[in-house]
C-alpha cells in the first residue's frame, strides 16, 4: 500500500488530487491548516485528516509523528501555496511589490515546501519508491515568463516563488537519486488561490499531479511537467 501526504488538501487542487489518489488504492494524508476543514475534507475523500500548517515548524513536527506512527510515507505532495493580492484581488504588479509581500508568498510556497521536504525526509528515505511532487505553475518558467508570447503575469511574488520552488526540485532530485522528484504544473485551474478565474476545472488541473505521484522508479526525476509533457525551465 502507498501512503501519500499532500499539503492544503482541504480544497481545490489538493482535495481533487486525494481523492483520485485514495480511489487509485493509495492511504492519503490530507493535510490541513484547520482541523474541521480538514476533517470534512478527508470524510468528503476518503483520506485520513492531519493537521499540518506547512509555515510552523510544530506543526510540521507534529505531522511527521501522526504519519510516522501510522508505518511511514511514500509520496509527498507540496501543495499548499498563496499568492500575493490586494484585499480587492488584484495582482500586485513590480510597481507595487514590497518587501513583506514577497516574504509572505515565500514562506508559504517555497519555506513551506523546504520545511515539510526536510521533516519528512527521514520517512521517504525508508520508502522503497520514495516520491516528491512540488505543484510549482507554469508562471515558474523563465522561457516561458520571458518570450514574447508567454503569458502576461504582472505580477511579482507568485512566479519567483514558484521559479525557486523549481530550483528545488532540481537540487533534491540530484542529492537524493533513488527518489522520483518532480515540479509540476497544473494549468490556469479555477481555485480560491486566482479567485475562481481559471478556465480549467480542479479535475483537469489535479491529472497531472496525481499522475507523477504515481510513478515508479523507473519514472522521470528532476524535471518539470504539465499534462502535455516537459516544460522549459
Amino acid at each position: 500500500m502507498t501512503t501519500t501526504l499532500i499539503t492544503g488538501a482541504n480544497k481545490g487542487l489538493g482535495h481533487e488530487t486525494a481523492r483520485r489518489l485514495v480511489e487509485a488504492g493509495h492511504t492519503v494524508y490530507l493535510g490541513s491548516r484547520d482541523p474541521e476543514r480538514g476533517r470534512a475534507a478527508a470524510g468528503r475523500t476518503g483520506a485520513r485528516p492531519v493537521v499540518i500548517d506547512v509555515t510552523d515548524d510544530a506543526s510540521v513536527a507534529a505531522a511527521v509523528k501522526t504519519v510516522e506512527s501510522a508505518g511511514g510515507l511514500d509520496v509527498l505532495v507540496n501543495n499548499a501555496g498563496v499568492e500575493a493580492r490586494t484585499p480587492g484581488n488584484g495582482i500586485i504588479g513590480a510597481a507595487e511589490v514590497t518587501a513583506d509581500d514577497m516574504r509572505g508568498v515565500f514562506e508559504t510556497n517555497v519555506f513551506g515546501v523546504v520545511r515539510v521536504t526536510h521533516a519528512f525526509l527521514p520517512l521517504l528515505r525508508r520508502s522503497g519508491a520514495p516520491v516528491i511532487v512540488n505543484v510549482s505553475s507554469g508562471l515558474a518558467s523563465l522561457a516561458g515568463l520571458s518570450s514574447a508570447d508567454g503569458p502576461g503575469y504582472p505580477g511579482v511574488a507568485y512566479p519567483a516563488s514558484k521559479a525557486a520552488v523549481n530550483m528545488l526540485t532540481v537540487q533534491f532530485a540530484r542529492a537524493f537519486p533513488e527518489f522520483r522528484v518532480n515540479s509540476v504544473e497544473p494549468g490556469y485551474t479555477a481555485t480560491d488561490l486566482n479567485g475562481r478565474t481559471g478556465h480549467q476545472t480542479v479535475e483537469e488541473g489535479a491529472e497531472i499531479i496525481v499522475r507523477m505521484a504515481r510513478i515508479g522508479p523507473d519514472g522521470p526525476t528532476g524535471g518539470y511537467f504539465d499534462r502535455n509533457g516537459t516544460l522549459p525551465w
